[in-house]
């Protein structure tokens, strides 16, 4: 399956406030998320590296103990078993890319 449309997959609220669709290939996940602002996401880490590309909004990112604000342009990177966290600043949209693929979501 070469092409998703995305705007049919069925949302998943993982966390108050994070709504998402996810998209499997054989190696990654994709997470489009719509967030709320003042949502949060736990610290916490794991297996696979994890990339944050925020379309709209803004992101307080936390990851290994250094906080950073993501926003359209700014690509955060989180490597493999990092502690990390994020608090929505506003509300918005993000796609997030792990690798390898998360099994476990969607």
């Amino acid at each position: 399956m070469p092409f998703v449309d995305t705007s049919g997959l069925k949302v998943i609220e993982r966390l108050p406030g994070w709504k998402g669709r996810y998209v499997h290939s054989p190696s990654m996940t994709f997470a489009h998320y719509e967030f709320a602002a003042g949502s949060t996401i736990h610290e916490h880490s794991h297996p696979e590296e994890e990339v944050y590309e925020v379309i709209e909004g803004e992101l307080e990112l936390t990851i290994d103990g250094n906080t950073e604000i993501a926003k359209p342009g700014i690509v955060a990177i989180v490597p493999a078993n990092i502690r990390h966290s994020v608090r929505a600043l506003t509300d918005g949209h993000l796609i997030v890319v792990d690798h390898p693929a998360r099994t476990d979501f969607g």
